[in-house]
């Protein structure tokens, strides 16, 4: 394995901002190399001329390039710099140099794999706008909605898939895809999908495709894990190892600093930091639905325009959400780490750890929801006695300490009584019967490929 690093040089170059999609690529960071320097299909780039995109980001310079010859890749690089649209124009040049024509409807040429949902749906919008000019058709399946629907699109002929492991795999085994003449693979987030519990299935697809030396095997992920990197080992073809400038983990325009509140204190102290801030648009990390209840609650009587984003929301509620967050008509997302990875939302100000994650690499992915693309931004966590004991195994992580601030009578405040909240039937994402009495597939409670039953997630 090669482990390639580069320093950036730092470039200003103006957007358009009716385009959102891309948004680590309206930066203020971008490199010297031009996309038109690559040797990449006039269709492609087209495409980004098109979007108002000259230049690549640090990592998309480094990856292009091998990707163009054909080379695997295992990248590492900070959150919101460019990494999906750099293996979607690697995906894409590779299924251009080496077309199958004689593919039947049913075979694909490249699966896309991404632990959540919306990471899904993203990366499907940013491939739809990057392949305007090309004949690609593009299929996204992802569980908790429109199963009948997806399993059309997939029985009609797709070149690309992209979705979940879950739902993927349901299809996989009725045999409404084949993977036997795949030539792309991407793996987006791997190191939350040893999370999630999705490795064995992961496993499980790639054993039924070509073997690594027979495709282009692409591996992105914000932080690269030993597990993960035995993955890249044991199912890619020689991968190079990227990592971007810096061995900083975060984002460097973050700036971030811990309270060290009693649990009785977190309320009154994050109402009186919103009031003292009055962050244009934030999002607040919980780590269980009751506890994202209860801000919700503390909020809104506190006159905070707020709403709760958790494993339990309907499919059609979080996409409004996220929509409502970008748009500004929501300033303020209360999310359990369902939302933690694969929101490409601009112009988050500030992100509150309410609760310290108990995974050090999830607090790289929450804060990276603020300060993308080169903007600037403000993390703030709380340490409780409940949560601190994740506090040494984060700053190891980030390889500092994280500096600590007082809790002055300014901004810790007596709270008005909290809103009475409504309460909603859950979604029933994953099986029970529907409106017809019939029972829901239930994709997601299915057993893994070796047997066990594997746990129900919000991300599948």
């Amino acid at each position: 394995m090669y482990v390639i690093r580069a320093t950036c040089n730092g470039r200003s170059v103006r957007k358009p901002d009716k385009y959102a999609m891309l948004d680590a690529m309206k930066s203020n960071y971008l490199t010297e190399v031009s996309f038109s320097s690559l040797e990449l299909d006039p269709s492609l780039g087209s495409a980004l001329q098109s979007a108002g995109f000259s230049h690549c980001t640090e990592i998309q310079q480094l990856s292009l390039p091998l990707m163009l010859e054909g080379r695997d890749i295992a990248a590492q690089s900070q959150t919101g710099t460019g990494k999906t649209a750099a293996f979607l124009l690697g995906m894409f040049q590779y299924l251009i140099d080496n077309p199958r024509p004689d593919l039947a409807p049913s075979e694909i040429r490249a699966l896309i794999l991404a632990p959540t949902r919306e990471l899904a749906i993203q990366i499907h919008k940013d491939a739809m706008e990057l392949s305007t000019e090309t004949d690609f058709r593009i299929s996204l399946a992802y569980g908790g909605t429109d199963y009948e629907k997806q399993r059309r699109s997939l029985q009609d002929g797709a070149d690309i898939l992209i979705g979940t492991p879950g739902r993927i795999i349901d299809y996989f085994k009725q045999r409404v895809f084949s993977l036997k003449k795949s030539q792309v693979v991407v793996l987006d987030e791997a190191d939350r999908m040893f999370d999630l519990g999705f490795i064995t299935d992961i496993r499980y697809l790639l054993r039924r495709m070509p073997p690594p030396q027979d495709r282009l095997s692409l591996l992105f992920s914000a932080t690269l894990s030993h597990r993960v990197m035995e993955l890249a080992y044991e199912h890619m073809n020689n991968p190079v190892d990227l990592k971007t400038k810096s061995d900083q983990i975060a984002a460097d325009k973050v700036e971030q600093w811990v309270y060290h509140p009693a649990s009785d204190e977190k309320i009154p102290l994050l109402i009186g930091l919103m009031q003292k801030l009055q962050p244009t648009r934030s999002i607040i990390f919980v780590n269980t639905k009751r506890v994202a209840d209860r801000v919700h609650a503390s909020l809104l009587g506190n006159d905070i325009n707020a709403d709760v984003l958790s494993g339990d929301v309907r499919q059609k509620k979080r996409q409004r959400l996220i929509s409502e967050l970008a748009d500004g008509s929501l300033t303020t997302l209360i999310a359990t780490d369902v939302a933690a990875r694969g929101l490409h939302i601009e112009a988050v100000s500030h992100v509150f750890n309410f609760d310290l994650p108990q995974n050090p690499e999830d607090y790289v992915h929450r804060i990276g929801r603020t300060a993308r693309a080169g903007a600037d931004g403000q993390a703030i966590s709380f340490a409780c006695e409940e949560y601190v004991f994740s506090l040494p195994d984060i700053e190891s992580l980030l390889g500092h300490e994280l500096p600590a601030s007082p809790i002055t009578n300014d901004i810790i405040v007596t709270p008005a009584p909290p809103k009475k909240l409504q309460r909603s039937k859950p979604a029933n994402n994953h099986g029970g019967p529907n409106r017809r009495g019939k029972r829901r597939r239930p994709d997601a409670r299915r057993k893994s490929p070796g047997g066990s039953q594997k746990p129900q997630t919000s991300s599948s």
